[in-house]
């Protein structure tokens, strides 16, 4: 499907101020689309030579796309993933590609699409019971949270749950409260097909490798940027570690106690590992690692006043922590051309936007029924709070120009946003993530 033409993106309209809050296994990729547009099941480890051109002819190319010119730095050479993507968070520009298109299994990125979809739709206090049907059909070693049956947990806790453990268990429960697993899916591949997230299959909410589930580095991307225009995915995909409820069991008194045990984000550029620092500036998003799709990650990170989004999918290079290690690379580069390559395509707003721009008296306020604050779960969920009680919100590595990480340019408290005129889909000119990322440094 060709990409809607750009409105012009530039053309800025004020809107009000918002107060921001804050399964390993060897690689073995999904196949490219076949023919007829529909997922294939067949294993491959070659590129189609011709992809989905969502976004620009450019991005369906197989290889490397990027425009280099007098001033702009030669890509890093050592990335070795299937699939890759740079892209201005902001602007929607692809500064470079590799395969943008290219139909992998997204393993647990495709959470973030989970996340995009349901959050909106329970208030982040409400409480549900957990009975044996709601942890039914969780595939054999998936991550898991640790929720336990007949225990009570917030839509809060799951969501942590969701975004820091990448718990296959959180998942099934929030698609149960969400009328089952089989109707969380048809809605998620609706939502995917309104942000033009056209790649994409989903089969397993949570991105467990399934037949038929698929996406690809551009979709991904797309549906970060799509996320991070609600407070509390933010807040989510930004918290390093938290307290997450357990089980509920009879102190030395016999009076019956909860006790709780802290969990921390599986993302590394964001929590960091031996040999791998928290990379300057990040602020999520989600990381994967199945089967079928190898290693997956999409990030986001600012410095110097410049939003970028990398994805990288299935690094061919076994060494740990690859594909965090690669992502930084990108973003280095990126940072380093943004303002000086030309791009090779977008990142496409959603069909609602892109509707509505054509539209005279367009509301411009996100996709239809967006909340324009950017809230999840309503005026109850209380989404301008802190991730609970003990929780650490990312508290970004301080950049190179001497800022701390994200948080200058992006935590905005009651800062102004701005939208694309007549656009309708939220384009932030100081992207804004937590602002409590601005109140700590990272070591």
């Amino acid at each position: 499907m060709p990409a809607p033409k750009k409105t012009a993106r530039r053309s800025l309209l004020v809107t009000s101020a918002v107060l921001s809050s804050l399964a390993l296994a060897a690689p073995a990729a999904v196949a490219a689309p076949s023919p007829s547009g529909s997922p294939s099941a067949s294993p491959s480890a070659t590129p189609p030579a011709s992809m989905s051109t969502v976004g620009g002819a450019r991005l369906g190319q197989p290889g490397t796309q990027v425009n280099l010119a007098s001033g702009v730095p030669v890509l890093p050479k050592d990335v070795s993933a299937r699939s890759w993507i740079v892209a201005d968070a902001e602007s929607g520009d692809v500064l470079a590609a590799h395969n943008a298109h290219w139909r992998l299994a997204p393993a647990s990125t495709l959470k973030m699409l989970f996340a995009d979809t349901l959050l909106p739709k329970f208030p982040r206090t409400a409480k549900h019971k957990v009975v044996p049907s709601d942890l039914a059909g969780i595939g054999a070693g998936s991550s898991l949270v640790g929720i336990k049956e007949d225990e009570t947990y917030t839509v809060h806790d799951l969501w942590l749950g969701v975004f820091l453990r990448s718990g296959n268990d959180a998942v099934h429960v929030l698609s149960a409260m969400n009328k089952g697993v089989d109707n969380t899916v048809k809605e998620m591949n609706e939502h995917a097909e309104e942000l033009q997230a056209l790649d994409t299959n989903v089969v397993s909410p949570d991105g467990y490798d399934a037949e038929r589930q698929v996406s690809s580095a551009y979709d991904l991307t797309l549906i970060a940027r799509s996320g991070l225009q609600k407070k509390d995915f933010r807040e989510y995909c930004s918290t390093v570690s938290t307290k997450f409820p357990g089980q509920t069991k009879k102190n030395k008194k016999g009076k019956p106690v909860r006790e709780s045990f802290e969990i921390q984000n599986t993302n590394r550029l964001l929590s960091g590992d031996a040999n791998l620092p928290v990379y300057q500036g990040i602020a999520g998003v989600k990381n994967g690692n199945t089967t079928n799709a190898g290693a997956t990650f999409t990030g986001v990170a600012e410095r110097d006043g410049k939003v970028l989004l990398v994805t990288v999918m299935h690094p061919e290079k076994p060494e740990h922590n690859e594909v965090y290690k690669e992502t930084a690379r990108l973003f280095d580069w990126g940072f380093k051309a943004a303002g000086k390559v030309q791009p090779v395509g977008e990142l496409v707003p959603p069909k609602g936007a892109a509707q509505a721009s054509s539209e005279p008296g367009a509301n411009p306020s996100g996709e239809p029924g967006a909340n324009p604050s950017g809230e999840a779960g309503g005026s109850g969920s209380g989404s301008g709070g802190t991730a609970g009680t003990g929780s650490k919100p990312v508290a970004s590595a301080r950049a190179a120009n001497g800022s701390s990480g994200i948080g200058i340019a992006l935590g905005i408290a009651g800062g102004v946003l701005v939208l694309l005129a007549g656009g309708a889909f939220l384009v932030n000119r100081r992207w804004p993530l937590p602002d409590l990322v601005r109140r700590r440094t990272r070591p």
